[in-house]
């Protein structure tokens, strides 16, 4: 690993001892993640995005999804008991999470919000989720990221049939 910087995100899994493989790419701004998949190589269907939302209660919580997915609202409010959810707008991230738009890890947030993993994460072995700063992305096994985040699976994403 050389001198990677750790971030909050690998500190917690060291901490936790859970195996993780860091994926370093060259960018200094927001990109999205199909380009983050398209710049490493990791499969489309295993890279998943981290969206931060605010309930009606005014609690915040955190969705991880496929990052070809849209969030389906109101599912995401029924898989956390709340009325509705709404996205967090991008100028709060920082202050909510400690982290930057692009960089948004569901692990090492200033806090330890509730956290839905997308039920097909399941599936996999590993999956690719940000590392915690715009160019690095984490692999690790979904059941281990749950338990270290204390989350739960659902299907939170748009089924366009719906």
């Amino acid at each position: 690993m050389g001198k990677e910087l750790k971030t909050n995100a690998m500190r917690i899994l060291d901490k936790n001892k859970i195996p993780y493989e860091i994926i370093s790419y060259d960018c200094d701004e927001f990109i999205d993640g199909l380009h983050t998949a398209e710049i490493t190589g990791a499969p489309i269907p295993q890279s998943f995005k981290t969206l931060v939302m605010q309930g009606k209660s005014k609690q915040y919580y955190v969705f991880v999804i496929p990052i070809a997915e849209e969030v389906d609202l109101k599912a995401a409010a029924r898989a956390v008991g709340e009325k509705s959810v709404e996205m967090l707008h991008v100028k709060d991230i920082t202050a909510v999470t400690g982290y930057v738009r692009g960089g948004c890890s569901p692990l090492g947030m200033k806090k330890q919000f509730p956290t839905v993993l997308h039920e097909s994460a399941a599936s996999y072995n590993k999956i690719y989720i940000s590392g915690g700063r715009i160019g690095t992305t984490i692999v690790v096994a979904p059941d281990a990221l749950l338990s270290v985040i204390r989350g739960t699976y659902a299907d939170v994403i748009r089924h366009d049939s719906q």
